[in-house]
């Protein structure tokens, strides 16, 4: 996710390609509708930042699709996946909600916590990670998860989760997915017994 193509924080424009993708991004909608595009323009921008949306970026949005500022400040505030400050480059979302909550979740927030000595929305003193509890990711089957930058690390346990941690920290390569490996996809637990 980190990318900060647009150092210049005071007055935000889309780069030249990007442009290109908000070009693409109308086109999935009737001229009368610009506005429904929010979503996928905060995106576009938070990724050009390098995580995070600034002020600026939600003014030049606003008056990309017509709208007033407050409308796109509140979609940006609303949603767990945008962010309205700097984080670190590993921007790690844990799903607490119940389907995770029941497989442990709870344990899984408290060693990252631990591990990374930061508390819930702070970011380590080296920036490489920014911890945030959230609501459903949308991988309950596989429970418990988290979402680090665009990608889900599911089936967690203690060992796993300081795995991913520990590999990110040096900076080495990481298996996305379930981290288990004991079944395939969302096969129910007690396929491995059979």
């Amino acid at each position: 996710m980190k990318s900060n193509n647009n150092n210049n924080l005071e007055k935000f424009e889309f780069t030249k390609k990007n442009l290109e993708e908000v070009d693409k991004i109308f086109a999935k909608y009737p001229d009368e509708q610009k506005a429904s595009a929010v979503m996928p323009l905060l995106d576009l921008a938070m990724r050009q930042i390098g995580g995070w949306i600034t002020e600026s970026a939600m003014r030049y949005i606003s008056t990309l699709i017509n709208v007033p500022y407050i409308r796109v400040y509140e979609v940006a505030s609303f949603y767990s996946m945008f962010n309205l400050k700097p984080i670190g480059k590993n921007f790690i979302q844990i799903c607490t909600t119940t389907s995770c909550w029941l497989r442990g979740s709870d344990d899984i927030l408290k060693l990252c916590k631990k591990h990374l000595n930061v508390e819930n929305n702070q970011t380590t003193k080296d920036g490489l990670f920014t911890l945030k509890e959230v609501e459903c990711l949308g991988a309950c089957v596989n429970a418990p998860m988290i979402q680090i930058n665009d990608n889900y690390y599911e089936e967690l346990n203690k060992d796993s989760l300081l795995n991913i941690l520990n590999k990110l920290r040096e900076g080495k390569e990481v298996s996305i997915g379930l981290q288990t490996k004991k079944r395939k996809g969302a096969e129910p637990i007690d396929s491995v017994n059979n």
